[in-house]
């Protein structure tokens, strides 16, 4: 089953609306890109907020139609360009070129994170203490790597994202709930690499669940996979089971308070 949501969208002065969720393109501090914020002008009192990463693909309708799932679900949401250009690959050349651009730059990107966690944190509709992010594929690594650097989240979630880092967490520096989903048919993210994990967040000290699906591949949270996968020979799939468990787990992962 798709879980998109179709956009029918009215243009005003830059914003955009589509039943009870506000939608507005944002620009983040110093010039380090620009974000779209997801609003549910229902909802009355502060709650949890979510970051959200795309995948290597860049900030595309995949990633923009999840914040929207958390918005309509009763969330401010904020879907952040992490590469900062705006563009979008369609082909997995241009996507490698755009992820590995950003990976060398690390310190630029954690400002952009930062940014967006700074933006996030101003929005009265946001709990104290209750701002989480959330990444899919590359963005899956981006968030992990600011629960390794410590940075004052309730929480971290990783789909289908690599869990490997050059850089592992010690002992009590994670302040974040780490919530991991990941296909064990994934061969981006080997069994070995997932073992090397779970020993980094046991040694560290972590709050985390990781939840490994049998005979799931990469991007399987993704419903346009299978063509991309079958177009450029990828091991991309979707699961509609995977999928469906992994964001139920995430809704519970954001309703848990301290």
């Amino acid at each position: 089953m798709k879980r998109f949501f179709l956009l029918v969208s009215l243009i005003v002065a830059g914003q955009t609306s589509s039943a009870d969720i506000i939608e507005t393109e944002v620009t983040l501090p110093d010039g380090l890109g620009k974000g779209i914020m997801y609003l549910n002008d229902d909802q009355k009192d502060p709650g949890p907020g979510v970051i959200v990463v795309h995948e290597w693909w860049g900030l595309n309708d995949y990633a923009r139609n999840r914040a929207h799932m958390l918005a309509q679900a009763g969330y401010t949401a904020l879907a952040v360009d992490m590469y900062g250009t705006g563009e979008v690959a369609t082909h997995p050349k241009d996507a490698k070129s755009f992820m590995e651009t950003a990976l060398a730059d690390p310190e630029t990107m954690n400002a952009r994170f930062q940014a967006a966690r700074s933006m996030m944190l101003k929005q009265q509709q946001v709990a104290p203490g209750r701002l989480f992010a959330i990444g899919y594929c590359f963005g899956g690594a981006v968030v992990l790597e600011q629960a390794r650097r410590g940075t004052d989240l309730a929480g971290v979630a990783s789909f289908h994202g690599s869990l490997g880092t050059e850089n592992p967490a010690k002992a009590g520096e994670i302040k974040a709930r780490v919530l991991v989903a990941t296909g064990q048919a994934d061969p981006m993210v080997p069994a070995k690499q997932v073992s090397g994990f779970v020993s980094e967040m046991t040694t560290a000290g972590a709050d985390f669940q990781l939840l490994s699906f049998p005979g799931v591949k990469h991007s399987f949270t993704n419903p346009g996979a299978d063509a991309a996968g079958k177009r450029f020979d990828m091991p991309l799939a979707y699961s509609a089971h995977a999928d469906q468990v992994s964001w139920k787990a995430l809704i519970d992962f954001l309703e848990h308070e301290e």
